[in-house]
């Protein structure tokens, strides 16, 4: 299914990369959802920077299996036709601050919690609400946000970190079980962005850091991560499921 016929929710993407990557997907002719949990100021520009037509901004904490459901519901009922694409990509109560970050003595289990269930909890959710469409069409397009700091820990976030670690072994699995419904699961792991909401507590020398030890000498723009996103959706990925494409500009090589 090419892209402009897919029907693709965002989590979280009122601001930042989620931002970013509906705009690519409705720049290459998609209809997307734009999820957003509190702003909804925010997620309504998304909608008319891209155009009603194409767009429809849909409240749904993704913790929430009933509010996931209706919102998957909403979308079908407004595009007449169900959800084709998912990109997990919602950030649930986190900042990139390497300075005040927590650390092995003041980081707790339910801080851990909180990011297990938006990067894990939100996901499955996604999953068992878009599933059945999916195999009914035979085709399906899941996309995880996760992050080069699990396989690179620079900045030891240990609750994201984590998490994304998690989101991984979710990835696999369901790639495992979903292929032969025609239904792909894969991973974009970008770097530290520049600069999006949740960076920007992140000090100027840090990026500067980034800039002088990553061969292509610049910070990663979430709109080159969108593009990566874009490429798992899209016929040219058909045959690619279960894989974690790091995409910050050869800092980390795995």
């Amino acid at each position: 299914m090419d892209i402009k016929e897919q029907v693709v929710l965002v989590t979280g993407s009122s601001r930042g990369l989620g931002a970013a990557i509906v705009k690519a997907f409705a720049r290459e002719g998609a209809n997307v959802v734009v999820n957003y949990f509190q702003n909804e100021a925010k997620a309504q520009e998304v909608v008319e920077s891209i155009g009603k037509d194409l767009a429809i901004a849909i409240k749904a904490d993704i913790r929430e299996q009933s509010e996931v459901e209706i919102m998957f519901e909403q979308a079908k009922n407004h595009f007449g036709r169900p959800i084709t694409t998912i990109v997990n990509n919602a950030l649930i109560h986190f900042t990139f601050d390497a300075v005040n970050k927590k650390n092995a003595d003041t980081v707790t289990w339910d801080d851990y919690q909180v990011q297990f269930e938006g990067s894990i909890k939100g996901s499955l959710h996604t999953v068992k609400a878009g599933k059945k469409d999916m195999a009914d069409l035979n085709f399906g397009r899941i996309i995880n946000i996760g992050t080069n700091l699990f396989q690179n820990p620079v900045v030891a976030y240990h609750e994201y970190n984590t998490s994304k670690a998690a989101l991984l072994g979710f990835t696999r699995t369901m790639a495992r079980e979903l292929g032969a419904n025609g239904i792909t699961v894969n991973m974009v792991s970008g770097g530290l962005l520049e600069k999006t909401d949740a960076s920007a507590a992140t000090p100027d020398e840090v990026f500067k850091i980034i800039e002088q030890n990553t061969p292509l000498q610049k910070v990663t723009s979430p709109e080159e991560v969108a593009d990566s996103v874009l490429f798992f959706a899209s016929p040219w990925s058909r045959a690619i499921t279960g894989q974690n494409l790091v995409v910050d500009g050869g800092l980390v090589m795995d």
